[in-house]
């Protein structure tokens, strides 16, 4: 009991992706708990609260104690590490009342460039460190604090959970021809992303994919620091290519208990950390399929990239995989490898900056060069829902490619409804099917609505046995369904959309013959079931279709803006393509990824923002080879201000719901590699650009210049968020009018630019000066931006604008979002 207690007190960060974890990784996360005995735990208890003269009922969880960065010169010693460590033991012991006390509650010291440490601390200790204005009845009701009275401190936090949120999409981006590299291509100018680092925060990775081959690779560039952690995995090995990887699981142990071995590797036992590193820098592997679908040739945004895996997450745990502690540890050690671009498909719950492990580590990364790229989320298509909003981060949603895999449903009546499957089964005999609806397949125990979800128990097996069932999207996995379905005998599924996922069907190798269709089709299934005696149907094998129209369109599950952190930031920055995507996976593992999945196979097909965010991390591969001395953001700009608003159907882009989307589902648009390489103008801003942000968030000089380590004056008065030189201008309250400033700075030839403006409705956007004239590289010039309510009742929900500033050959692009108060 105390143990569940315990564990649900932990909020959790998910993986950025659409299928849900199975069983197999909750038994095994069972099993890595090797809980005492509960009479030897009360006892140590009683005795440590008489020797520490504790509260008898004190309750302990882990927490990060967050001091800011260090101020390290740039080669320190292993002694400064050392160094650091003990402070943190004396800070703590200070509290404890004892240096080997606090020791034993450190379980991470944070040495390198981000400073504090991680220890389990009882809630009375951490809230002497935090701040004292909450009483400690009700401390507990506080998941983070804005910052300490401590001096040294800037935030203590609890150490949450985060979930972890191809062979077509490099062609459908327009780096490839039919398996052609064209001369305008950026990956032959960017030399494929040669010797650029990039890493990714994830599960791990399978080394001995082929994607992570080195054969073709010298050396190691030399300014690479990291290692292999593979003390306790003989068989784990990095090379040439694959040049480093760790493991980091304090954080996960202090909340799960102590782990076995086998969570001393950073061997990939689930598959998603091996498809987002191979997606951002994997090798050109031919012959790429899932069961024979999709086949074509895989590889990276980055293909000649060197990578390396930091493996932060683990089987989960009430819905958590990756901690705060252990997600700060890794960046930490990231900053100090060397890498230049970090992927993170993980998240949670917005949060203020300074409680927020994916925004510190981020920060203290793009301070030292490093571009990080996160995924937005997956929880559409509700509105502000977008995670990672911290404003030096790229944030990607997701979207569809120009792929299918169609397999076609014939009804009884003759009604031939197109849905998508990987399914590597097909019907026996090509005839008809008895088909039932779960609603009616239901056992007896069961209600309606979960047997409809063809949950695990709702089913007789007596009313499914030799018939095709058809389910409803929605809370378990999708996959999950199929085998539900299999286990009470069915010989196939239908798979229905909700009306929230809308037209976004999915391609998953379920066990069975099935087909995702979506939530019109899905009507016409359920109501011919209810209107038909003796209702029939067959199901196709897949096939895979490419060139298909419209694409992209906006995936239902990514999640959207407004921010709600900072409003006046439009959140997320860019889409890339997150659906049906196959890479790299892990063999250890099932591709259903549920534990009686036996079969095996080197590539998958996954969905997910998280899918989506390696996409932009290989695209940054390919510019930082280019341009070495681009800062984070300028890197940012090139990619969001020539992204693209429409579809391959020349139409705006559109939501899983067939409407029109907007900004708050992809941001600047749609990635485009190519045009990115050669944006003309850029919107730059440096750490002092971020440190402004925070003072206009209401933090002090003290707390930023911890955070910082820099001398730091906020300036008087403070920025308007409006005003940060940011690709995209967002008002989310504008009264009368309103001017914003921007400044572009030129990265191509000399040339003269004109202002374009889109007005978004009821609100008139006029640009001072019209044009800008640019003779030089790096030259920057700043203009204007006047926005104006035309009438009282304008703009009273969100509108979309854009400003385009164009040479003849560049187009600047930049969306406007404005609401009026």
């Amino acid at each position: 009991m105390e143990t569940l207690v315990f564990l649900e007190a932990f909020k959790t960060y998910k993986i950025h992706f659409c299928f849900n974890q199975g069983a197999r990784n909750k038994s095994q996360a069972q099993q890595a708990m090797r809980l005492p005995n509960p009479a030897h735990c009360l006892l140590s208890f009683l005795l440590s609260s008489l020797v520490l003269h504790r509260p008898t009922f004190a309750i302990k969880k882990s927490y990060v104690v967050y001091f800011g960065a260090h101020s390290h010169p740039p080669n320190f010693s292993e002694l400064e590490l050392t160094q650091v460590r003990e402070n943190h033991y004396e800070f703590l012991g200070s509290f404890l009342g004892s240096h080997e006390v606090a020791k034993d509650s450190i379980f991470y010291s944070y040495t390198r460039h981000i400073n504090g440490f991680a220890a389990t601390l009882e809630e009375e200790d951490a809230a002497q460190i935090a701040s004292r204005y909450s009483a400690l009845s009700n401390f507990t009701e506080y998941l983070f604090f804005w910052y300490s009275e401590h001096p040294k401190v800037v935030s203590v936090f609890l150490n949450k959970g985060r979930k972890l949120h191809t062979t077509r999409s490099w062609d459908f981006l327009g780096l490839e021809h039919n398996g052609v590299t064209p001369p305008n291509s950026v990956w032959e100018k960017a030399r494929y992303g040669g010797d650029t680092i990039i890493a990714n925060l994830d599960t791990g990775v399978w080394p001995e994919s082929k994607s992570f081959s080195d054969e073709g690779y010298g050396p190691i560039p030399p300014k690479w620091k990291g290692i292999c952690q593979n003390e306790t995995d003989s068989g784990f090995h990095c090379n040439r290519k694959l040049i480093g990887a760790r493991y980091f699981n304090k954080g996960f142990a202090a909340v799960v208990g102590p782990l076995n071995s086998s969570f001393q590797s950073p061997r990939d036992e689930e598959g998603h950390g091996s498809h987002t590193l191979s997606t951002a820098g994997g090798n050109f592997v031919t012959g790429a399929s899932v069961f024979g679908y999709g086949n074509g040739t895989a590889k990276g945004g980055s293909p000649k990239a060197r990578v390396a895996a930091y493996k932060v997450c683990w089987p989960p745990v009430n819905g958590s995989e990756c901690f705060d502690a252990d997600i700060l540890a890794a960046f930490d050690m990231a900053i100090h490898d060397g890498v230049d671009v970090l992927s993170v498909s993980l998240g949670g719950d917005p949060v203020a900056f300074f409680n927020d492990s994916v925004a510190i580590g981020s920060f203290h990364a793009v301070k030292h060069g490093i571009v990080v790229v996160c995924s937005a989320g997956n929880s559409g298509p509700a509105d502000s829902t977008v995670s990672n909003v911290a404003v030096w981060e790229i944030t990607v949603g997701a979207s569809t490619m120009d792929r299918e895999f169609p397999s076609y449903i014939t009804l009884g009546n003759w009604k031939h409804l197109k849905g998508q499957s990987l399914s590597a089964m097909a019907l026996r005999s090509k005839r008809f099917y008895p088909l039932i609806s779960a609603a009616d397949a239901k056992a007896a125990n069961a209600s309606v609505h979960e047997a409809l979800l063809c949950k695990a128990g709702t089913l007789d097996p007596e009313k499914v046995k030799g018939k095709i069932l058809a389910c409803l999207r929605g809370d378990n996995a999708r996959v999950d369904k199929g085998e539900q379905a299999l286990l009470a005998g069915a010989v196939g599924m239908i798979l229905a959309n909700d009306e929230v996922n809308g037209n976004e069907i999915i391609s998953d190798p379920h066990v069975l013959p099935a087909a995702h269709i979506n939530f019109t089709d899905g009507a016409l299934v359920f109501a011919y079931i209810n209107a038909t005696k003796s209702p029939r149907a067959y199901i196709k094998r897949p096939t895979t279709i490419l060139g298909t129209k419209p694409a992209p369109f906006m995936a239902a599950f990514s999640s959207k803006g407004p921010n709600s952190i900072t409003p006046d930031i439009l959140k997320p920055d860019i889409t890339a393509p997150g659906v049906s995507v196959i890479a790299a996976y892990s063999e250890a593992q099932g591709p259903t990824n549920q534990e009686f999945d036996r079969r095996r196979i080197p590539f998958n097909s996954v969905s997910g923002t998280s899918m989506s965010c390696p996409h932009i991390s290989g695209i940054v591969g390919l510019l930082k080879t280019l341009y070495p001395h681009w800062s984070p953001a300028a890197i940012k700009s090139a990619i969001m201000t020539t992204a693209k608003t429409q579809d391959n159907s020349r139409e705006p882009l559109l939501n899983a719901s067939n409407s029109e989307a907007t900004p708050f589902s992809y941001g600047a648009g749609h990635v485009k590699p190519n045009s990115a390489m050669d944006p003309g103008l850029v919107y730059d801003l440096d750490t002092d650009d971020y440190l402004n942000v925070l003072c206009a968030l209401g933090y002090n000089k003290t707390q930023i210049e911890t955070f910082s380590q820099e001398s730091y004056k906020c300036p008087s008065p403070a920025i308007s968020l409006t005003n940060l030189n940011y690709p995209s201008i967002t008002v989310p309250n504008l009264s009368g009018s309103l001017v914003v400033k921007r400044t572009l700075k030129n990265v191509g030839e000399p040339g003269t630019y004109t202002a374009r403006i889109t007005n978004p409705d009821g609100i008139l956007v006029s640009v001072e000066p019209k044009s800008l004239k640019f003779k030089k590289v790096g030259e920057e010039k700043s203009f204007n931006v006047v926005l104006e309510a035309k009438d009282s009742n304008a703009a009273k929900n969100y509108v979309f604008g854009k400003l385009i500033w164009s040479d003849g050959k560049h187009n600047v692009r930049s969306p406007i979002v404005v609401k009026a108060a």
